[in-house]
């Protein structure tokens, strides 16, 4: 079972000749590109996490319909912030009034949770609507636009 294992000589492989300057050159044209690319993404990232833009955009969109929208806003956004501190403070002081073994009591946490929990989160979130398209139209009005 022995057999015979004939090799035969490599022929000569030629490397090209290395160019840094060439090598270089491409290696910054690559650099380039990926720069160009990264800035590319940056932009589109920006544009989409852009929300007053994309209000004022909203506010543009139904101008026609809602011409005094942006205006609105501006106008109930302080009363509704208002609100929303107030029962904070009301909530925080009822809070800080109670003992701790008091807070534990099950029916007293439903109870504050009924008459808080709700309210402050559903006025948190009118909140959060209406503050960007309040903006958005201070930065229109600003730009002599709405």
């Amino acid at each position: 079972m022995n057999t015979s294992l004939y090799v035969t000589p490599a022929a000569p492989i030629t490397l090209p000749e290395p160019n840094p300057a060439r090598d270089s050159v491409e290696l910054l044209r690559q650099m380039l590109q990926v720069q160009q690319e990264q800035l590319h993404l940056m932009k589109v990232q920006l544009a989409a996490q852009d929300h007053v833009a994309r209000c004022r955009a909203f506010l543009q969109r139904w101008e026609g319909d809602y011409p005094d929208l942006g205006a609105a806003c501006k106008r109930a956004l302080p009363l509704l912030e208002r609100a929303y501190v107030h029962l904070l403070r009301e909530m925080a002081e009822q809070i800080g009034n109670m003992e701790a073994d008091e807070v534990c009591d099950e029916f007293w946490l439903s109870e504050f949770i009924d008459r808080y929990g709700m309210r402050l989160s559903q006025l948190g979130n009118i909140v959060s609507q209406v503050a960007p398209l309040a903006e958005a139209a201070n930065t229109a009005s600003g730009n002599g636009g709405n």
